[in-house]
Parts: C-alpha cells; structure tokens; sequence
C-alpha cells in the first residue's frame, strides 16, 4: 500500500496518538532510498556525516556546502518520510544568518531544519519558524559544543542542568518546534520532558521513556566499526560483512583462469 507523506503535523499527531517515532540519519540516495522503502518516517540529514562519511573527528568541520550537498542527494530519492537537515556549525549566529542558512538547505530539498540549543538560540529559532520552515530542536549533549566543553558529556544530572532542559525544552515548544532531540541526557529528565511538552521527544542515548528515538544509521548497522557509541546496540556488523564479501571476491579474482 502507497505511503502518505510524512508532514511535521504528522510527527506531531505520532505523540498524541501514542505512537513512537522512529528517527535515523542518511547522507546519500541509496540509505534515503532504502530507508524510505523500510517505512522510517523522519529521516535527518545529520552533520554526524562528517565523521561518518567525511572522516573529520567532530561535526565542527562540517559546513553549509557540505550539508547542502548531501540534502541533495538524499532529497533525489524523493522520500515519502519527512526529511530534515541539521544546520551546521556557526551558520546560525544570529537571526538572519539562521534563516539564510535553513533557506539554502530547503532549497536543496530538505523539509525542515534542525539546530542545537534552547533559549540561548531562541531568537534564531522564532526567525526560521517565522519564515515558514519546520524547525525540530536538540537538546541536552550538544555535538557543536564538544569542544568547548572538552568531550561529550551527560546532561541533567543536577538540579540546575534539570531546570535549564526542562525550561528550554518548553521554549521550543512554545516558539514554534514540532518536535526536539534529547541527547544524552538522564533517562529520569527525558522521561519528564517527555511528559511535560507535548511535542515528541526523540532520544539518542538518553533512554526508553522518549517519544521515539534517532540514531546514526551507521551506527545501528555497524558501517562504521572504527567507533559505535556506548548507547547503540548494533543490529548487525555491515562492516565485517563487507569486508569478507571483497575478500571472497579477491579470493575468487586471484584463482580466476586456473585449472
């Protein structure tokens, strides 16, 4: 049976009707495609591509070209799943700048756009929203922050980290996001996010009381078996399959017009 496209009022509605969401990462036509074809509703061309498919050692390298790239090349597997963009790193500085950036990334195919930090970024977040483009927030660990806080680190495990997530995970609401990442943060305070807004909470790491969950889709299947995050389970080893696939093959190259 056909698909209906997936809208941000759809995702929305996920939550009210009691549904999970299901979130994953793609950075080119083939994983869009066959994610697609798998029935994944959100799909996030993630600024995680640029250690999984670019190879630098955090997401700060990545730029606006590079994101645009790559939401072209997922948008052409023309999607049923809602497709969003991660604005990368210091394209969202200021109001103008967040819209510039999110209009380039739409105009490449993405439909929405996703940005790290809550009241902080407010007036960036109320710019794009204003401008029609569907915004979904993140929250808790903030990849773009790793290095001024020198590694990834857990939030909410005090009271002030609680009170900062819970009052901005209600100031994205309130402005206008559909929906908002929970990185990492203490299963104990995604489970009363989750409760206290009503927009869906999707987690990564940051345990099972979430609206749905995102993960890197390299992680998930093990395409990426030089580092996998303590949080993912992998589903299987993609990487040691491919490998003993090009070694069956070299194998069978060398005996090729043998007796």
């Amino acid at each position: 049976m056909e698909r209906s496209k997936i809208t941000p009022a759809h995702v929305r509605d996920m939550k009210r009707s009691g549904r999970k969401v299901a979130a994953l990462t793609v950075h080119d036509y083939p994983s869009t495609r066959l994610l697609d074809e798998a029935g994944v509703p959100l799909l996030l061309v993630g600024d995680s591509l640029g250690m999984v498919v670019l190879g630098f050692p955090d997401t700060t390298h990545v730029t606006l070209e590079h994101m645009e790239h790559h939401v072209r090349a997922a948008a052409r597997a023309r999607p049923t799943a809602l497709l969003v963009a991660d604005l990368p790193y210091r394209t969202y500085e200021t109001p103008a700048d967040a819209v510039a950036a999110a209009r380039r990334l739409v105009g490449a195919g993405a439909e929405g756009v996703k940005a790290e930090g809550g009241r902080e970024i407010l007036p960036q977040i109320r710019a794009v929203v204003e401008d029609g483009i569907p915004f979904v927030g993140h929250l808790g660990m903030l990849p773009q922050h790793v290095l001024e806080e020198g590694g990834y680190r857990i939030k909410g495990r005090d009271e002030v980290q609680r009170q900062v997530l819970l009052a901005d995970a209600e100031a994205l609401e309130a402005v206008g996001a559909f929906a908002v990442v929970l990185e990492l943060v203490t299963p104990p305070v995604a489970a009363e996010i989750s409760r206290l807004i009503s927009i869906p909470t999707l987690g990564i790491g940051s345990g099972l009381d979430c609206d749905g969950q995102i993960l890197v889709t390299m992680d998930l299947v093990g395409a990426f078996p030089w580092f996998t995050p303590k949080f993912v389970r992998k589903r299987m080893d993609a990487g040691a399959l491919m490998t003993g696939v090009v070694q069956e093959w070299m194998r069978e190259v060398s005996g090729a017009g043998l007796p």
